[in-house]
């Protein structure tokens, strides 16, 4: 591996590409933080999802011709393990497993974008914030948001002025407490669960 491997460090703002680029390479993420992104033709962005540590991006360049659609901008100190993409091909064909774990790791992402599909098609903005505060929050009674409010707004389909104003309800109903910018603590689960449901 280490013959078709190389590794590069990117700055907070630094792209790693850009919609357009055709670029046949797997980046494998080792620290930081990097956003997805894409932009409508009126200059919108849309948050795909957020990457960590272990995890990779780039890799729908290996199996398509077509140039990337996607933004992917690192927003923190990020360092990355970059993997040329004709020779990962043939390293798949001799070694399958290394196929099996792309296609888990595709299979994954695309069960993940038809919820946020369905999310955002068939719930209220009040279902998908109440939603995405339970599943970030993983039973803990507070966290952190691990992206900006406007990113964590594109990400749910609204703007973040709907944001802000939801979460001041949230809070005013006392389901949850905002502590500064990114601090959430969950102050009454089940009534966020209702919210969630679709319950008044």
């Amino acid at each position: 591996m280490a013959s078709i491997t190389s590794t590069k460090s990117f700055e907070k703002g630094q792209f790693v590409y850009r919609s357009g680029e055709k670029k046949e390479k797997l980046f494998v993420l080792h620290t930081g933080r990097v956003k997805i992104y894409r932009l409508s033709s009126d200059g919108r962005e849309q948050v795909i999802r957020m990457v960590g540590p272990g995890q990779f991006i780039g890799e729908l360049a290996l199996f398509s011709k077509k140039a990337s659609s996607d933004y992917a901008v690192a927003m923190e100190s990020s360092t990355m393990c970059m993997i040329e993409g004709p020779a990962l091909k043939g390293l798949m064909a001799t070694h399958p497993s290394i196929g099996l774990k792309v296609m888990e790791e595709l299979s994954g992402r695309l069960e993940n974008s038809e919820s946020l599909i369905e999310e955002i098609t068939l719930h209220t903005v009040e279902q998908r914030l109440a939603n995405f505060l339970l599943a970030e929050s993983a039973g803990k009674d507070e966290f952190t948001l691990k992206m900006t409010k406007g990113d964590l707004a594109s990400q749910l389909g609204m703007t973040q002025e709907t944001l802000s104003r939801k979460l001041a309800v949230f809070q005013e109903n006392r389901m949850v407490v905002l502590k500064g910018q990114r601090g959430i603590v969950i102050a009454d689960r089940e009534a966020l669960e209702d919210v969630a449901g679709g319950g008044d």
